[in-house]
């Protein structure tokens, strides 16, 4: 394992770039022994994840950069970590531009709590709770503004997103595109 987070890193943090005091981190709630499961982080990054009142926020404007990398651990890191600094403002920007494959994303979410999700509940047209990665159907027709786009009513829409800051939008995909999508809208099916 070792040896390939090491070739996959160039023996540099995959958060930061630092070639100082490198360590494996296992990237929670995933076991050590499978290299997919962590990353290679410096001594000061290593410390501020196991220990968030240690966590300088400067520090972690490296983000901008590892945020776009191809490995999922430090996507899920990247994203974990803005979400813990959000409240400085400038994190939320990268938040809103980071992409994650879907299984990755649920990796990310899995274990963290954030209290201002728990502060905004997103129901359907029939008051139902809706939870990432649930699967909704459309109730009326929805012109997509922007688009030409039609969403026809009965549309499926499968593994949706909550929007973080509005309890009555969330994101899913319709016809291959993604679109926000009004809860009052939608049915759950699931």
């Amino acid at each position: 394992m070792s040896k390939e987070i090491i070739a996959r890193s160039g023996s540099k943090c995959e958060l930061c770039g630092s070639e100082n005091d490198l360590q494996f981190y296992v990237v929670p709630p995933k076991s050590a022994g499978n290299a997919d499961h962590a990353i290679h982080a410096c001594g000061t990054c290593f410390e501020q994840l196991n220990d968030a009142e240690k966590v300088d926020a400067n520090h972690w404007r490296c983000l901008n950069d590892s945020m776009w990398s191809t490995v999922p651990a430090v996507q899920v890191v990247a994203y974990r970590m803005l979400n813990q600094l959000k409240g400085e403002g400038w994190p939320q920007d990268l938040l809103d531009m980071m992409y994650m494959e879907e299984d990755t994303a649920a990796w990310a979410k899995e274990g963290m709590v954030d209290d201002s999700d728990e502060a905004i509940v997103h129901r359907d047209a029939n008051g139902i709770i809706l939870s990432y990665g649930d699967s909704v159907v459309l109730i009326k027709d929805l012109n997509v503004k922007g688009t030409s786009m039609v969403a026809k009513r009965g549309e499926a829409v499968r593994n949706i997103t909550l929007v973080h800051d509005n309890a009555e939008q969330i994101e899913g995909r319709v016809n291959g595109q993604m679109i926000v999508i009004l809860t009052q809208y939608v049915k759950k099916t699931n």
